[in-house]
C-alpha cells in the first residue's frame, strides 16, 4: 500500500540486516529522480536514495515495464550507469516473460532479493486506479509470470504500491493488487503451495 516512497525505509531496514540487496522492480517509471518541488524524498526518488546509501546491490537490480514520457532524451541513463538492468515495456509486448525471468533468477543468485511492484507497471486498461498511469504496459498474465518467476529466490521482502482505489470505481485495480500480493506471499522462501 501507499506510494513508492515506502520502499525506501523498508530497504534501509533490510540492508541493515542483510547488506545491499538485489531488487526486482516492476514499474512504468524507474523512480530514480533526484528532486521534485525541492524535495529529495518522494515517490519518484526512492531508488536514487537507496543507491546513494548503498542499500542496493546495483548489479542485481532489474527494472521491468519501464515506459512513459520523459523530459530527458535518455531517461534510463542514470539507471544504466549504476549497473541496473532496465527492461522497457516494449521489450515485453506480446510475449511471455518466462525467458526473462530465467535470466533474472540467474542474475539474482542465492543472495537476498526484494520485490517492489508498482501497480502502474500494468497497463491502465487493467489497473486504472493509480496516480501516474502510462499506456502500453504489462498484462496481468505477465505480472504473474514475473512474480512466479521469482520462486526459488532468496526473497527477504516485497511490496505492492501506488494503488489508488478512488481512481477506479470498478474496484478492478484493488482486486488485481490483492491477487498480486497473494502471489508474492506464495513465492516467499519456505512457503508450501499445492
Amino acid at each position: 500500500g501507499g506510494d513508492h516512497t515506502i520502499t525506501y525505509p523498508i530497504l534501509q531496514a533490510l540492508a541493515a540486516k542483510h547488506g545491499p540487496v538485489g531488487l526486482v522492480h516492476v514499474d512504468a517509471h524507474t523512480d530514480t529522480g533526484d528532486t521534485a518541488l525541492g524535495e529529495r524524498i518522494y515517490h519518484g526518488s526512492p531508488f536514487r536514495r537507496c543507491v546513494e546509501e548503498g542499500l542496493l546491490d546495483c548489479g542485481r537490480v532489474v527494472q521491468i515495464g519501464i515506459r512513459g514520457s520523459s523530459y530527458d532524451p535518455d531517461p534510463n541513463k542514470y539507471c544504466r550507469e549504476q549497473g541496473f538492468r532496465v527492461v522497457p515495456a516494449e521489450e515485453c509486448w506480446m510475449k511471455s516473460l518466462e525467458p526473462l525471468m530465467r535470466e533474472v533468477r540467474a542474475q539474482m543468485g542465492d543472495r537476498p532479493v526484494y520485490i517492489s511492484f508498482d501497480i502502474d507497471g500494468l497497463d491502465p486498461a487493467y489497473a486504472p486506479g493509480t496516480g501516474t498511469p502510462e499506456i502500453a504496459g504489462l498484462t496481468p498474465a505477465q505480472a504473474l509470470e514475473i512474480i512466479r518467476g521469482c520462486r526459488g529466490l532468496n526473497i527477504v521482502g516485497c511490496d505492492l504500491v501506488e494503488v489508488a482505489p478512488m481512481y477506479d470505481a470498478s474496484g478492478n485495480t484493488a482486486l488485481l493488487g490483492a491477487n498480486l500480493l497473494f502471489e508474492m506471499l506464495c513465492v516467499l522462501p519456505g512457503v508450501k503451495t499445492l
